[in-house]
C-alpha cells in the first residue's frame, strides 16, 4: 500500500507521517496474557486516565491537509510497555523503506529526550509537541579558565518568562483559522538528557483562546531536522487525523468489540484495521455519497461517509463465501474429558511503578516500627 501512495505523490509535496498510540481496553480479561496498565484520556474530572489491557502504536500516512483521513503502514501491539521505544522502531523501519525524506508529527509523549536519542541517526525531520512544564537548555556556556569545561548550557523554563532570551524570529500574524497568532522561536535548545540533539522551539501564542486543555493559550512545539518547512510549526496541526483514526477504528470499525482470548488472536484482528482503511481510501473516488437525513451532503468524503456509500459497490461485488449451512445441534463437550480452568495471568507492571511500590512498603515499615 505504501509504494501505491508513492507512486500517486506528486514530486513537490512532501510525504507526512504521524504516530500515536492507544489502548484496546480489558479490564475483566484476567485470562488474558500480556495485559497492562495503559492511557486512556478520560472525560470525568479527577478520575486518573489510566485503563488494563493492550497498548498498540500507529504510524500512519496523513494524505491530506483539513482532512480527517490517516492511512495507517504499520499498527502493532507494544510489548515492551515503553511506547516512545515502540514508535523509534516503527519510524526506523518506515524510513529504510522510503527513498525520500518524511516529515513526521508527534504528540508531547514523544517530546523527550529519550525519543530524540532513539531517532537521530534516522533520515526524518520531526515535529513534536512540548510539554508546558519543560525546562531546557541553550548554548553549552563558555569556559572561564579554570576547572572543568563546562557541559550545560542557561537554563530555559517555559513557566518562567525571565528565563528566557530574546527570540531569533518573532512573527506575528492573522490566521484564517486560528485568529491572531504571535510566533517566538529560539534556535539550539536541547534537553539535559540529550545533548547532542539540538532543536527548534516554538512558542505560539493565541491571546483570544479560552485557555482550557482543548483549546490552550499557549502552545510549545520543537522540531529536529535538516530538511523543516520555513513555517514547519503550522504543521502540527496536520497531526490529529491520526486521533480522528483511532476513534474511528474502534466505533465504526468496530476494533475493540471482539473478546479474543489470546493476544496472538488480537494481533490477527488489529492487522484487518489498516487494510479496511486504505479499501475505503482507494475506493473514495468511485462511491457516491449518500448522507443520512439530518447530514449534509459532502464532496470530500470522510472516512464514514465512503464506509455507508460502499454498501452499494459490496451489494454488487458479492461475497465468494458460501450460504451457512444447518449442520444440527452441537454435540458439546466430550463425556469422560478432564475439564480444567483457564489459567490467570498477572498484570505486567513497569520497572518505576516497582520501585514506587518498594518505596511505599519501606516507609509503611518505618511507621510501624
Amino acid at each position: 500500500m505504501m509504494e501505491l501512495y508513492l507512486a500517486q505523490l506528486p514530486e513537490n509535496e512532501r510525504l507526512i507521517l504521524a504516530g500515536d498510540h492507544t489502548a484496546w481496553e480489558r479490564l475483566y480479561a484476567e485470562t488474558l496474557s500480556g495485559r497492562s496498565y495503559q492511557h486512556q484520556p478520560t472525560p470525568i474530572p479527577g478520575r486518573r486516565p489510566v485503563t488494563i489491557g493492550y497498548g498498540y502504536s500507529t504510524l500512519a500516512v496523513i494524505p491530506e491537509r483539513h482532512s480527517s483521513w490517516a492511512l495507517p503502514l504499520l499498527h502493532e501491539r507494544i510489548t515492551d510497555q515503553k511506547p516512545i521505544l515502540k514508535g523509534s522502531q516503527q519510524l526506523r523501519t518506515v524510513c529504510q523503506r522510503l527513498k525520500t525524506r518524511p516529515l513526521t508529527l508527534w504528540d508531547s509523549e514523544y517530546g523527550c529526550a529519550l525519543f530524540l536519542k532513539e531517532t537521530i541517526d534516522l533520515p526524518a525531520d520531526k515535529i513534536f509537541r512540548l510539554r508546558g512544564n519543560l525546562c531546557l537548555e541553550g548554548p553549552t556556556q563558555p569556559y572561564r579558565g579554570r576547572g572543568p569545561y563546562p557541559k550545560h548550557g542557561m537554563k530555559f523554563y517555559f513557566k518562567d518568562p525571565a528565563t528566557w532570551w530574546t527570540p531569533d524570529v518573532l512573527i506575528e500574524t492573522n490566521d484564517p483559522d486560528f485568529g491572531l497568532v504571535i510566533i517566538r522561536l529560539w534556535k539550539g535548545l536541547r534537553f539535559r538528557q540529550a545533548p547532542d540533539c539540538r532543536m527548534q522551539v516554538a512558542q505560539i501564542e493565541r491571546p483570544q483562546a479560552p485557555g482550557t486543555r482543548r483549546k490552550p493559550r499557549i502552545l510549545w512545539i520543537g522540531a529536529t531536522g535538516e530538511t523543516l518547512p520555513e513555517n514547519w510549526w503550522s504543521f502540527y496541526a496536520q497531526r490529529y487525523p491520526i486521533d480522528h483514526w483511532n476513534r474511528f477504528a474502534k466505533g465504526r470499525l468496530h476494533w475493540t468489540l471482539p473478546s479474543p482470548a489470546t493476544p496472538e488472536q488480537s494481533d490477527r484482528w488489529s492487522d484487518l484495521m489498516p487494510l479496511i482503511t486504505w479499501e475505503l481510501w482507494l475506493a473514495r473516488s468511485i462511491v457516491a455519497d449518500k448522507p443520512l437525513p439530518w447530514q449534509k451532503p459532502q464532496a470530500n468524503l470522510s472516512p464514514g461517509r465512503v464506509c455507508l456509500g460502499l454498501e452499494a459497490i459490496l451489494s454488487r461485488i458479492g461475497t465468494p463465501a458460501c450460504v451457512p449451512k444447518p449442520r444440527g445441534y452441537s454435540p458439546g463437550w466430550p463425556k469422560g474429558k478432564p475439564r480444567k480452568p483457564r489459567e490467570r495471568f498477572d498484570l505486567i507492571r513497569s520497572e518505576q511503578w516497582k520501585r514506587i511500590r518498594e518505596r511505599r512498603r519501606a516507609k509503611k515499615s518505618q511507621m510501624a516500627a
